[in-house]
């Protein structure tokens, strides 16, 4: 008489692949070590998760981090006990302030021994800080814990979340699931609530959109355009939230990030009306502006630099809906918010002798933004031309780290995101600084035939740290980076490279680039010397 074959071992790797997978999550980003790390990724390769390995820890967080941003699922990197946990929380902090949802393990010494001191850190007191949550794994509690983890992951302000898993953990039987109750807030309009928008929007004729890096979802972009067109009312966007309404919208009144550019635009408006506005994105100054702002949006902002008169927390467009009912007429005047946007553009295209980063933006702009998938753009002196001038016309079609503004995000952004589209390039627009925290990664980018064309604005300095000092009328020190050979270092990668002093040599070198099947590199060789003017222009 036959018998029944015994049900397979659930190992904790197992429960872990399978949770991810369920989640959304494509692939594992990250570099691993030899013990519980093994047998996560084996057992994700399994369920369809394949891992990419990067050059460094915070390179596969930012890489999972912008697979977050694009698909709207949680992106997910591993690392190693000790110096691989300390490694990778620059990118972890970045996706905690710039609200990605992002699952990291980590590797630690088996559950069973406690003597070890060699590579052990408290890994829970070091994410503490910049996580929603940390947790132990254990055989027991490994289902438990992974759905609690990825419901905070993506639930209310999204972020990041952290898992150990200790050595011995992986490869042992997970016991039974058991009940998770997981809840959810209902935010509902109290009647006292909506009697304080009425009256905060009766005499408003000139209200103003400021679009927030939480409105970024397809719906809510899409209710946000609708009223904007509906309601006869311009929008802002943060440079997160770039796309959500189009550059080209005739609704579009340019980017808000508390400057002095945008002030022409906001000095019109009687009402400020934040769509998923988070403060984390703003320019740490003081909030001058003396007309109301009301919120709405999924989760509360923090109102201590941002003096929100009231919080509407049922959603984009629960909060959209509420403040439609109620919204008298609007009395802007097209032609004007376009001229207002023109004027922005055009205070920002400071020139030079030679090449700037403006044209650099303008020229690869025209020439790229059709075709590519995405854009990312590094922290730097050539983000406000970025981000003023490159054209975007779908939200997560800009890819920038605004919360922490780190360097040496573009590159492993981009690498994200070309794994998500392999049919259109991805262009990386970056700094030589910021790429010299992660050329590693260019290998990367081979290994995986990736279709990035990376554009390094090469003025041999830090530049945004050197307009600083020459705003304090301090020396250059510290800043200066001295001449790097860009095509030589992408060619020892093997990733084809040109350099560009000349708009000429530039365009040349884009159509090659775009022509590549695989990577590429572009040095822009850069006239800085309109920077601190541009920094002006943009801040004042």
């Amino acid at each position: 008489m036959a018998t029944a074959s015994p049900e397979p071992r659930r190992r904790v790797a197992d429960v872990i692949a399978c949770a991810l997978k369920s989640a959304g999550v494509r692939m594992l980003f990250g570099v691993p070590g030899g013990g519980s790390n093994l047998d996560v990724i084996a057992a994700a390769g399994a369920a369809g998760l394949p891992f990419v390995l990067t050059a460094t820890e915070t390179a596969g967080a930012i890489a999972a981090l912008a697979q977050a941003e694009v698909t709207g699922r949680p992106g997910a990197c591993l690392t190693t006990l000790g110096p691989g946990a300390a490694s990778v929380v620059n990118g972890v902090a970045c996706a905690y302030l710039d609200r990605a949802p992002l699952v990291v393990f980590t590797d630690s010494h088996p559950a069973s021994s406690t003597e070890f001191e060699h590579q052990q850190l408290d890994h829970s007191a070091l994410f503490r800080p910049v996580t929603k949550s940390s947790e132990r794994l254990t055989p027991d509690n490994a289902a438990q814990a992974l759905t609690r983890a990825l419901h905070k992951a993506v639930s209310a302000r999204p972020g990041p979340v952290h898992l150990d898993c200790p050595g011995d953990v992986a490869s042992a039987s997970a016991g039974a699931p058991g009940a998770t109750l997981i809840g959810w807030v209902e935010h509902t309009v109290t009647p006292e609530a909506r009697s304080d928008l009425a009256a905060l929007l009766k005499s408003a004729h000139k209200p103003l959109l400021l679009v927030g890096l939480g409105a970024r979802r397809t719906g809510d972009a899409a209710a946000i355009r609708a009223f904007c067109e509906r309601r006869s009312v311009p929008a802002m966007v943060t440079y997160k939230a770039k796309g959500v309404v189009p550059d080209e919208h005739p609704w579009f009144a340019g980017v808000f990030t508390n400057a002095s550019i945008e002030r022409p635009v906001v000095d019109e408006s009687d009402l400020l009306i934040g769509v998923g506005l988070d403060p984390v994105e703003l320019i740490p100054r003081p909030w001058t502006w003396s007309q109301p702002i009301v919120h709405c949006g999924g989760w509360r902002a923090d109102d201590c630099h941002v003096p929100f008169a009231l919080q509407i927390l049922t959603g984009v467009c629960g909060g959209l809906d509420e403040i439609d009912a109620c919204l008298p007429p609007a009395r802007w005047d097209q032609a004007r918010v376009g001229a207002l946007v023109d004027d922005q553009r055009k205070n920002i295209l400071v020139r030079a002798d030679g090449l700037t980063a403006q044209r650099v933006v303008e020229i690869a702009g025209r020439k790229l933004a059709p075709s590519a998938a995405r854009v990312t753009v590094d922290a730097g002196a050539h983000m406000f031309p970025a981000t003023m001038l490159w054209p975007v016309l779908e939200p997560n079609q800009m890819l920038i780290s605004n919360g922490l503004s780190t360097m040496g995000f573009a590159l492993p952004a981009a690498i994200g995101a070309a794994l998500v589209d392999r049919d259109n390039p991805v262009v990386a627009l970056t700094g030589d600084g910021g790429l010299l925290m992660c050329a590693a990664e260019l290998l990367t980018a081979v290994r995986e035939k990736l279709r990035i064309i990376t554009i390094v604005f090469s003025d041999r300095s830090l530049s945004l740290i050197e307009i600083k000092q020459q705003a304090r009328q301090l020396p250059a020190c510290g800043v200066a980076l001295g001449a790097i050979d860009w095509p030589a270092l992408a060619g020892s990668f093997g990733v084809p490279a040109w350099a560009a002093s000349t708009e000429d040599e530039l365009d040349r070198a884009i159509d090659r680039a775009a022509a590549e099947p695989g990577p590429s590199l572009i040095e822009a060789k850069i006239d800085r010397s309109n920077y601190g003017a541009t920094w002006r222009a943009v801040r004042g």
